[in-house]
């Protein structure tokens, strides 16, 4: 099968030392983290995080196993507060934000680890998601008034049209448990946008994915992106992936960054490639 292509945008800079595409530059950047940090004990587990991204981007997170990829997405989450640095979301500090107000702020997420409610179904599932948009009174939902039903019933035509982005609407009924790996990866992908976010954080959404699953998840996330008008942050290992559809792209190595980039100054860089291999001494490889 042949590889495809996918159109990307021109990285442009911007006075934070930092490249976005160049469509963005008329709106404040969706992500904003100055001399982010935050340190566990006497242990540096992130530090001097600076990043910028536009609000359209797909921007990729890399790094070596254990280089603090996934405490930066807690960190903008707020399941860690920075131990120092500021967090911009859209211009507005998210200084002392709890994690649900950090979500209708507009960040969503999925996990390394899926987290489904497995014995709900499919549907039930996206509308846990919907909760920032479909709410009616305590007496409304007891009662079963009127506009509880009203509610309900967009919550079950927008729970379908999202899932339909995955071609899932006819598994609606379906109990998440009983889905297949890569199913299961695509609810979740599907829950984090019934939130309605502006920035989405995916954590190795190919993790266990065939090549098919994942050259059809790349075209996934290219269509979300188009279809919301958002930005995409994605944790991955799969660099075919990395490479093919993020513009740019952040490598972090022991909690700090080692390089910003495109893909094609990434793959060429230096430091990122003795962080990944190892320096080379003599033709041989360091253990």
């Amino acid at each position: 099968m042949a590889e495809k292509s996918f159109q990307k945008g021109k990285m442009v800079p911007v006075p934070s030392h930092s490249i976005i595409p160049e469509r963005d530059l008329s709106e404040f950047p969706v992500l904003e983290c100055s001399h982010l940090g935050i340190d566990f004990g006497g242990l540096q587990a992130v530090n001097e995080f600076n990043i910028v991204i536009g609000r359209t981007e797909i921007a990729g997170l890399i790094g070596p196993n254990g280089a603090g990829k996934t405490t930066v997405f807690n960190l903008l989450t707020k399941v860690y507060h920075p131990t120092r640095g500021t967090i911009l979301l859209k211009g507005v500090d998210t200084a002392g934000k709890t994690t649900s107000q950090i979500n209708r702020m507009g960040i969503a997420r999925t996990f390394q680890n899926i987290r489904l409610f497995s014995n709900m179904s499919v549907e039930d599932n996206v509308k846990v998601g919907l909760h920032n948009q479909v709410c009616y009174s305590m007496p409304s939902g007891v009662l079963r008034l009127p506009s509880y039903w009203k509610k309900e019933k967009q919550a079950h035509e927008r729970a379908l049209e999202l899932l339909s982005i995955f071609d899932m609407q006819d598994l609606a009924n379906h109990q998440a448990a009983s889905l297949p790996y890569g199913a299961q990866r695509r609810l979740e992908i599907v829950r984090a946008l019934a939130t309605g976010p502006s920035l989405l954080l995916l954590d190795e959404p190919a993790a266990g994915m065939n090549p098919s699953e994942t050259a059809e998840l790349m075209e996934n996330i290219v269509k979300i992106r188009d279809t919301f008008h958002i930005a995409i942050m994605l944790i991955e290992h799969d660099m075919n992936l990395v490479m093919g559809i993020c513009e740019g792209i952040c490598v972090l190595n022991f909690g700090q960054i080692i390089a910003k980039g495109t893909a094609e100054e990434i793959q060429s860089n230096p430091t990122v490639i003795e962080a990944y291999l190892g320096k080379q001494q003599g033709g041989a490889q360091d253990a």
